[in-house]
């Protein structure tokens, strides 16, 4: 069986609300900064602290491999509406709150999304829907971080958070009256099998995690160093955010066209290798904003397509209980951006740029180490593709 066209386009709207509300602070944290009177490195901890919160997905893998998908993406649009709502009381305990709220809801959307996409989808054709599905990453700065930069530029910076709370809150509704076609044979296997995750597996979920972390040590300062060495102003980093939302789209539509041909890991791997060269451009920058946006351009296209195509990956890592291997991935990959997020916030003012790039650096080459150790465990030939038989390494 497959998912309709209405299906996917549900799901990729209701995650590009999530993905708005979870993008926007880090790209505006110097408007967070002024509105809250909070300095960098507290907000970068308490954004990382959040994180911590996608630890929620470790108890609903089960769930979700018993076909509990809807209820959980409802949920998960309801947690995003309370946490915009909670930060209009305009504390800094409260935004902390907020926080927290949001990077649950935000994860079990993802989770609860690639679940419902991988028990349904054949392993041949699932990263053209995941790669789709993730397309809503891209639109979080395509489309809704312009029309952030607007809203706060116009009307503050409570705007944003009331036009999640309504956005969120309506297609909550629309998500729990929306018809959700059963998983049928692939959760009456998963309920059976044995749902143990091997060494491959383990190996795989680290890589993604780390390929998160890649991105979200640097994304996560983007905006202030942006404003720090370049002076940009709330709409010039919104333009850019566009700019980089374009990269994100055509990442994510690549992974989406190719990587079910060309193969998953080893086409994550180049892009590995894209991200690290655009960081390595962004350290070359000086006062040259063309510079800085060559590197961020190319670093953004880099990570997108190999984040967005690792969840394809992680989602056969164990065909017998898809559920729980994204839940596990995305908790890990959530303790992982979290300590990431917090060191960033220290590394860049000890070091500017230099000090998050470094970080960013180090996770995508812990990743690629990982998926070279994954390609040489023993594997099923049709698992994920032609790329990961053995013989072919």
């Amino acid at each position: 069986m497959t998912v309709s066209r209405s299906q996917l386009a549900r799901l990729t709207a209701g995650k590009g609300i999530a993905n708005t509300a979870l993008r926007w602070p880090p790209f505006f944290l110097f408007e967070l900064e002024r509105a809250f009177n909070a300095e960098t490195a507290t907000l970068t901890t308490i954004l990382g602290v959040a994180e911590m919160s996608g630890l929620i997905t470790l108890f609903v893998g089960k769930k979700l491999d018993a076909g509990k998908e809807r209820t959980f993406l409802t949920a998960a649009l309801v947690l995003v509406a309370t946490s915009a709502a909670v930060s209009l009381t305009g504390s800094l305990a409260a935004l902390a709150v907020a926080f927290v709220l949001l990077g649950a809801g935000a994860s079990l959307f993802t989770v609860s999304g690639h679940t419902y996409l991988s028990q349904r989808v054949p392993a041949e054709r699932r990263s053209r829907f995941i790669g789709i599905f993730e397309m809503s990453w891209a639109s979080a700065l395509l489309i809704g971080a312009p029309i952030i930069s607007v809203l706060l530029s116009q009307f503050g910076w409570r705007a944003p958070f009331i036009a999640i709370t309504i956005a969120a809150s309506l297609f909550a509704i629309v998500t729990a009256r929306g018809a959700v076609s059963p998983a049928t044979q692939a959760i009456e296997q998963t309920a059976s099998a044995s749902r143990a995750l091997g060494v491959r597996a383990w190996a795989l979920i680290v890589a993604s995690a780390t390929i998160a972390l890649t991105g979200f040590a640097t994304i996560v300062i983007a905006g202030t160093w942006l404003e720090d060495d370049f002076g940009l102003s709330t709409g010039g980093i919104g333009a850019l955010a566009f700019a980089f939302g374009a990269a994100e789209l055509s990442a994510s539509s690549s992974s989406a066209a190719f990587a079910d041909k060309l193969g998953p890991v080893r086409t994550t791997q180049a892009a590995l290798v894209a991200a690290v060269v655009g960081l390595t451009i962004m350290t070359q920058a000086g006062d040259s904003l063309p510079v800085a946006f060559v590197g961020l351009f190319l670093f953004f296209l880099g990570f997108e397509y190999s984040i967005v195509t690792s969840f394809s990956i992680v989602s056969e890592a164990a065909p017998h209980a898809r559920g729980k291997a994204l839940a596990v991935n995305n908790a890990v990959g959530t303790l992982v951006r979290g300590a990431g997020a917090i060191a960033t916030g220290f590394l860049y003012d000890a070091f500017g740029i230099n000090g998050s790039i470094a970080c960013s650096v180090a996770a995508a080459l812990i990743s690629g180490a990982l998926l070279i150790f994954a390609l040489r465990r023993p594997l099923q030939p049709q698992v994920l593709g032609s790329d990961l038989d053995p013989t072919l390494h």
